[in-house]
């Protein structure tokens, strides 16, 4: 089992950038797959991003294409969420996502989640 904790969330202003966190524990992280989802006021949580183990493929919801990376890096058992032009749509609570199957777009694909962190753009 692996246990997620996100960081880097906060304020920004419309056009600003972000980079998001998660930092896994065990030591099998390359073994898992990633994701980011978000989720904002009463609205259903969202896809954002994923990534395989190796870090080899990546996936990314049509809303942040051009805009956000994912990326990660085995040695330190964190997966990161690079956020630029960002929106104020783009403002939610974001989580990441782990498990040992193939990387998915489905959250219900994904048992292992992290506690979420805000993020926030004012216009």
């Amino acid at each position: 089992q692996v246990q997620l904790v996100e960081s880097g969330g906060g304020l920004v202003q419309a056009g600003g950038s972000l980079r998001l966190s998660c930092t896994a524990s065990g030591r099998t992280f390359s073994t898992y797959a990633m994701g980011w989802f978000r989720q904002a006021p009463g609205k259903e949580r969202e896809f954002v991003a994923a990534i395989s183990g190796s870090g080899g493929i990546t996936d990314y919801a049509v809303s942040v294409k051009g805009r956000f990376t994912i990326s990660r890096d085995n040695a330190k058992n964190t997966v990161y969420l690079q956020m630029s032009s960002l929106k104020p749509e783009d403002t939610a609570v974001y989580y990441c996502a782990g498990t040992t199957t193939y990387y998915s777009s489905h959250a219900r694909a994904y048992p292992y989640w992290g506690q979420g962190t805000q993020v926030t753009v004012s216009s």
